[in-house]
């Protein structure tokens, strides 16, 4: 099929399916007149780059994530990989809270300006209880608490 075809399939734009090529993503035959000639299962293999890529793995992942067959999956492999993007989000999830807790910390200390002093009096106020750690820790919601609790990860189920 031509580009324009397998772009009307999934919905993606032609110079996205040739970057996904010119990334080694895709293979593609040429026809004797230069026009790309996509086979049917590209349209699979496009699905599972875009569905990987929303779900956070990088184009290098994918290509080590892809077989250089769709009929001769790694299934170790591909679940050490699944496992692995897992953690990566789960270790991301918790530096957010970590973040989030800190800017909510730093909030509340910038609004608890005393009476009778200005702003920039307050940035220094906030500023040395900052460098010395002194910032008041938020009440973290329910969400946040178990985000921070260790060993919350599901086991993948074979198959």
């Amino acid at each position: 099929m031509k580009i324009g075809e397998l772009a009307r399939r999934t919905g993606l734009a032609a110079s996205r399916i040739r970057f996904y090529e010119e990334a080694g993503l895709l293979v593609v035959q040429r026809q004797a007149n230069g026009y790309r000639d996509y086979q049917e299962q590209a349209v699979l293999l496009l699905e599972l780059i875009t569905g990987a890529q929303r779900a956070g793995f990088s184009l290098e992942e994918i290509r080590a994530l892809l077989p250089p067959d769709m009929g001769q999956w790694q299934h170790d492999a591909l679940i050490s990989m699944l496992q692995q993007k897992v953690a990566d989000i789960e270790a991301l999830q918790l530096r957010l809270v970590q973040s989030r807790t800190h800017l909510l910390a730093l909030i509340e200390d910038i609004q608890a300006r005393p009476d009778g002093i200005d702003c920039a009096a307050n940035s220094r106020r906030v500023l040395d209880r900052v460098k010395r750690g002194e910032l008041a820790r938020p009440t973290l919601a329910a969400g946040d608490v178990a985000m921070l609790r260790p060993g919350r990860r599901r086991r993948m189920g074979s198959g």
